[in-house]
C-alpha cells in the first residue's frame, strides 16, 4: 500500500490543504486474485450440466415427474453450483487472501464442494459441522484437503466459525448468509434456466410444480425469483424435515423460530431461520416426517435404480403427494424435484435398518402410502 501527500491551493485565501491519496493495490495479489477466479469459472466451463432423469408414472396419468441429478457435479452434489458462486463472490469481494483459510459451517456437502474449490485456488480450508456428520462426507472433505472441525452443539457452528477465522485470519464464507445473493437468480445458466432449457422439448415444458427442500435457503430462493423474473405459472414448494423450524417460521410468518435440535436428514433444515431463506418467495410448504423421507429414498431405488441422500427423499415424498393430488383433480402436467446427492454417502444411515432401529424409525406405512399411491393412484395417509 501508498501513501502520497500533495499540497494544493484554495479558495482566494491563500490556505493550503493536503490531498490524501490511499493506494491499496497489490501487484502479486491482484495476479493471484485473477488466477483464482479463472480457475473457478474454467472448473464451470469444462462441466456439462446435470442430467434431468423421469421418474416411471403411469402413462393414464397425463403426468410426468423430473429429477434434476445434482449427484453428478465434480464433488457429487447439488452444493457444488453454491460453492462455485460462494468463492467467485467472496474472491470478488476481496474476502478471500492467499494463504488464510476458508472457514464454512457445514453439515457435509457444502463442506465437501467448498474443500474442492478451496483446493482448486490454493488456500486452506476448515469446515465446522456437528459431531454426527457421515464418516463418509468427512472422508470426502479430506480427501479434497479439507480439515474437520467438530462441535457437539449444531446451534454453536456459526459461533465458532467466526471465532476460528477471527483467530486464524481467515474468511468465514457463511453458506447460511449468503447463499441467496451469490447465485445470479436471474439466468446465467443457474439450476432454474438449466431446468427450462431441458424440459423446452417435453410435453409439459413449463411444470406445474418445482419441489426444493432447503438448508440455506439458496437454491428454493434462486429457482422462485427465476420463476417470477420470467413470468411463468410454476408454484413452488419447499418440505422441510423433522428437527428445522423453517415450516413454522414460514406458517407462523415468524422469523424467530428455532428448533432446540438438529436434523437427522443431512443437508437440509436448520435449527434456526436463515437469512438465505426467503419465505416471501414460495408457495408452499410441507412437514415431512424423516421416515417418510427414508422411505421415499428406498422408493426411488426401486423406480430408477439409483440410491440417494434423504434430501432427495423429502423431496420426492413432497412431490409425489403434489402428483397425487394432480390425479384426483384431473389435472395433467410435469413436477421437477432435485436428486440432491448420491446415496453411497449414507450407506450406513438411511439405508441401514439397524440405524432406523436406533433412531426408532419405523418406514412401514411411508412405504406402504408410496406403493398404494404407484399401483392406484390413491394417496393413503401413512397409519402407525
Amino acid at each position: 500500500m501508498s501513501t502520497t501527500g500533495t499540497t494544493r491551493t484554495t479558495g482566494t485565501t491563500g490556505t493550503t490543504a493536503t490531498t490524501v491519496d490511499v493506494d491499496r493495490s497489490d501487484g502479486d495479489y491482484r495476479a493471484w486474485l485473477k488466477e483464482a477466479v479463472r480457475k473457478v469459472q474454467a472448473d464451470a466451463n469444462r462441466s456439462a450440466d446435470t442430467h434431468l432423469l423421469r421418474f416411471p408414472l403411469p402413462e393414464e396419468w397425463g403426468i410426468d415427474l423430473y429429477l434434476k441429478d445434482e449427484s453428478t457435479h465434480p464433488t457429487g452434489s447439488l452444493k457444488h453450483r453454491l460453492a462455485r458462486s460462494l468463492f467467485l463472490y467472496a474472491l470478488c469481494n476481496g474476502w478471500i487472501r492467499p494463504g488464510r483459510p476458508v472457514i464454512e459451517a457445514s453439515s457435509g456437502s457444502t463442506a465437501v464442494s467448498e474443500a474442492y474449490f478451496a483446493k482448486l485456488i490454493g488456500v486452506p480450508f476448515i469446515a465446522v459441522m456437528p459431531r454426527t456428520t457421515s464418516p463418509e462426507k468427512c472422508r470426502l472433505i479430506e480427501f479434497h484437503g479439507g480439515e474437520c472441525h467438530f462441535v457437539d452443539d449444531s446451534m454453536k457452528m456459526y459461533e465458532e466459525s467466526a471465532e476460528l477465522a477471527a483467530r486464524t485470519g481467515g474468511h468465514y464464507m457463511d453458506q447460511f448468509t449468503y447463499a441467496e445473493r451469490a447465485t445470479d437468480w436471474r439466468g446465467n445458466n443457474n439450476i432454474a434456466e438449466s431446468m427450462y432449457q431441458q424440459l423446452r422439448l417435453e410435453r409439459y415444458p413449463e411444470p406445474a410444480w418445482i419441489v426444493a427442500t432447503a438448508g440455506t435457503g439458496g437454491t428454493s430462493a434462486t429457482i422462485a425469483r427465476y420463476v417470477h423474473y420470467m413470468q411463468h405459472d410454476t408454484r413452488i414448494c419447499v418440505p422441510d424435515p423433522e428437527n428445522s423450524c423453517f415450516f413454522d417460521g414460514w406458517t407462523n410468518n415468524d422469523p424467530g423460530a428455532s428448533s432446540d435440535c438438529g436434523s437427522r436428514i443431512e443437508g437440509i433444515g436448520r435449527p434456526r431461520m436463515e437469512p438465505s431463506f426467503v419465505p416471501g418467495a414460495i408457495d408452499r410448504m410441507m412437514k415431512v416426517p424423516d421416515a417418510a423421507s427414508v422411505a421415499a429414498c428406498r422408493a426411488l431405488e426401486t423406480a430408477i435404480g439409483r440410491k440417494a441422500g434423504g434430501s432427495t427423499g423429502t423431496g420426492v415424498w413432497s412431490a409425489l403427494k403434489i402428483i397425487s393430488e394432480m390425479v384426483a383433480q384431473g389435472r395433467t402436467g410435469s413436477v421437477v424435484t432435485l436428486l440432491c446427492d448420491p446415496g453411497d454417502r449414507y450407506l450406513d444411515k438411511y439405508y441401514s435398518d439397524e440405524w432406523l432401529a436406533a433412531q426408532r424409525l419405523d418406514i412401514a406405512p411411508y412405504t406402504k402410502t408410496l406403493d398404494t399411491l404407484l399401483t392406484t393412484g390413491v394417496w393413503r395417509e401413512p397409519t402407525a
